[in-house]
């Protein structure tokens, strides 16, 4: 079997990790991450990453967003009743509940949430730390050996 590391399944849930290790780990651990409903859209832009989820139909007070434990949740549970006097003929826009997880690494912040004409956009920042940035290292000319 061929592991194309290019496959959004590697790529699209695991922001800020560059280890292949992590990214294995969390394939395997089981495909209700990898679900398809509701559809979303990641967008990258230097350090800052933004997660749009189509919503349509749903308004702030049906979504829960949580950052819990380095993991980014966000969930909707249709707790919709049937009513008997409008019946719905054809259901094309779903609103099922669904739970969408985003494992973040430990420098990403998220900034903040915005819902508007049903695209629910979350907004993250990759924070370096000083310690992990790139640096220039200065060469130094050799010591001159036995006093030459």
């Amino acid at each position: 079997m061929v592991l194309n590391f290019t496959d959004p399944v590697f790529t699209s849930r695991v922001f800020g990790f560059d280890n292949l290790f992590d990214r294995l780990q969390r394939i395997s651990e089981g495909t209700d991450r990898s679900s398809s409903y509701p559809p979303y859209n990641i967008r990258r832009h230097s350090n800052r990453i933004s997660i749009e989820v189509a919503v349509a139909g749903l308004s702030k007070n049906d979504l829960a967003i949580e950052l819990a434990n380095g993991v980014l949740t966000i969930e909707h549970v249709n707790q919709q009743t049937q009513d008997a006097t409008n019946e719905v003929i054809y259901q094309g826009i779903a609103q099922r509940s669904f739970k969408l997880q985003f494992t973040l690494a430990e420098h990403v912040e998220v900034l903040g949430a915005e819902l508007v004409n049903g695209m629910l956009t979350i907004e993250l920042e990759k924070i370096v730390p000083e310690e992990k940035k790139p640096r220039s290292i200065e060469i130094k000319s050799p010591k001159k050996l036995l006093g030459n």
